[in-house]
């Protein structure tokens, strides 16, 4: 069972310009609260499954990815006020979501942060996981960052693509050697990590 926290969600993303309807209004995307938590959580446990068996998804799942348990971990995001969580839905059923952070430079700046963007299979390519973008990007801006990073794993060509033509471009590429630690069943990693 998924405890939803019982505080009010930060407001830090509900005035984002991006959130409103999308077309027709069957599509929309908004600042997530306490009651999609359970739809947040099994995107979370979906987003996971696409990822961690895909080219650098290994490693991902166990650094990049939020550790803990979901539901605490996404309850205080949408607690956090340094945080925009937001979901994109169907006809009121929530198919999406996304997170954006404030993290600060060395320089004094401040740099946004996508570190997740997650729309179910089923509906992709009808404008939810654009307009969610939108929302977080436009967050960003009113936080005063100087740019905003995202992240897409190597050889998945769809998130990078995504991500290109909503104005992204790589800013660095992290190399990886792993190691074959005999370790079928562990934790190591292997070739694939």
């Amino acid at each position: 069972m998924v405890a939803v926290p019982s505080s009010s969600p930060s407001t830090a993303c509900s005035s984002a310009g991006a959130l409103v309807p999308i077309g027709a209004g069957e599509e929309g995307v908004r600042a997530a609260t306490p009651e999609d938590l359970p739809a947040i959580v099994a995107l979370v446990e979906a987003l996971r499954g696409e990822l961690t068996p895909m080219r650098g998804g290994r490693i991902w799942a166990v650094r990049e990815a939020r550790s803990g348990p979901a539901d605490e971990v996404y309850g205080a995001l949408l607690l956090d006020p340094a945080a925009c969580v937001v979901v994109g839905t169907i006809d009121g059923v929530v198919v999406g979501f996304g997170v954006a952070t404030v993290e600060p430079l060395a320089d004094g700046g401040k740099l946004g942060v996508v570190s997740e963007l997650f729309v179910d299979a089923e509906a992709r390519a009808v404008g939810v996981g654009e307009t969610m973008l939108e929302g977080l990007v436009a967050f960003c801006v009113r936080e005063g960052c100087v740019g905003v990073d995202a992240f897409a794993l190597p050889g998945h060509r769809a998130a990078k693509n995504f991500f290109e033509e909503s104005g992204f471009t790589a800013r660095a590429i992290v190399m990886h050697h792993a190691f074959d630690t005999g370790d079928s069943g562990g934790s190591g990693a292997s070739a694939d990590a």
